[in-house]
């Protein structure tokens, strides 16, 4: 039998998933009464939050070159708009649109992945750039808000009910109901678990934590860094774009301040879930368990009812800076065995 390393990354993950354990059976045990138990609740954190997994996904494989993307959010917004304007305005259909989405989001990361890997500008730089220029766009598109009524096939999967066959309850009125989720939620934990298997099992995977460890020893190896670099962040923009089709069929609409912040949430649930920001080390399973986490904060906030959502954010920042934390205090203790 292989035996499991406890290294920091399996520290940092186990202990994310000890917190969420931790404050959702707190949560449970707090706010029984306003049916925190039952799980459709559960339930509810994942459907709400199925975009964010799927861009959280690709922001881990960003973060694990050492990169970043702060552009995730404003290229929701894009294709939002973008879906929208089509099926409402052009009469175009929804799948053709979405395929147009998913071309745009592999487009869009090619070209920010091409000047931070070939011509070797701050990602930080770029990225905002293709922030401005999305948001940008989105307005340009349309500056109004856009609701999608028209085209039955999106209703049709936005609505779509897959039926869970245990976990149901008897409400006040006696009236059974039986939890769900949404296709979105199928859709977002596909990508986390197709990303999974890539970054452990592939070359490309393998490459991209090589490139975060020290891109000159990954160099030496005879690894392409740039290439490397270029791939990734075409992946996480067309990753972003599958979320952004998953946070579309959510609200079912385009404006031009959708999923304002978003960059921030999925960098977040990253850090939270265990990727370091210099790179090399990450999962993304912990960045998962790291969006169920700040999911998990907002649904405490509005059950309890007396605070304000704003709460939601200062306690993911205690969190944020607690993990970075951690991953300081990891580093010095790796530098020390070295030594």
């Amino acid at each position: 039998m292989k035996k499991i390393k406890l290294g920091g990354n399996n520290i940092l993950l186990a202990i994310t998933v000890i917190l969420f354990v931790v404050m959702y059976l707190g949560g449970c045990i707090i706010y029984a009464d306003k049916g925190f138990t039952h799980l459709q609740t559960f339930l509810n954190v994942l459907i709400n939050n199925a975009g964010l997994i799927a861009v959280a996904a690709g922001m881990t494989c960003v973060m694990l070159t050492g990169g970043i993307d702060i552009s995730v959010g404003s290229l929701i917004a894009m294709d939002c708009m973008f879906l929208a304007v089509g099926m409402e305005h052009w009469g175009m259909s929804s799948p053709v649109l979405m395929i147009l989405v998913l071309v745009m989001g592999a487009v869009f990361g090619l070209v920010q992945g091409y000047c931070v890997a070939y011509l070797e500008i701050q990602p930080f730089i770029v990225t905002m750039a293709g922030m401005f220029f999305a948001r940008g766009m989105t307005a340009v598109i349309c500056k109004d808000q856009v609701s999608i009524v028209s085209d039955k096939l999106f209703t049709a999967i936005s609505n779509t009910k897959i039926n869970i066959p245990f976990g149901g309850y008897t409400n006040k009125k006696g009236i059974y109901q039986t939890p769900f989720i949404r296709p979105t939620v199928i859709v977002a934990l596909l990508v986390v678990v197709l990303v999974f298997l890539m970054l452990k099992y592939t070359k490309f995977g393998r490459s991209i934590y090589a490139v975060g460890g020290n891109q000159v020893s990954a160099a030496l190896m005879g690894l392409n860094v740039k290439r490397t670099k270029l791939l990734t962040y075409t992946l996480c923009s067309l990753l972003t774009s599958i979320g952004g089709i998953c946070y579309c069929l959510n609200t079912m609409c385009g404006t031009t301040t959708q999923a304002t912040g978003l960059e921030m949430d999925a960098i977040s649930s990253s850090v939270i879930g265990g990727t370091l920001l210099t790179g090399g080390v990450g999962n993304v399973l912990g960045s998962l368990v790291g969006v169920l986490i700040n999911g998990t904060i907002s649904t405490l906030v509005k059950s309890n009812g007396k605070l304000v959502s704003s709460w939601a954010n200062i306690i993911t920042a205690i969190l944020l800076c607690f993990f970075i934390l951690l991953q300081a205090i990891f580093a010095k203790i790796k530098e020390s065995k070295k030594a």
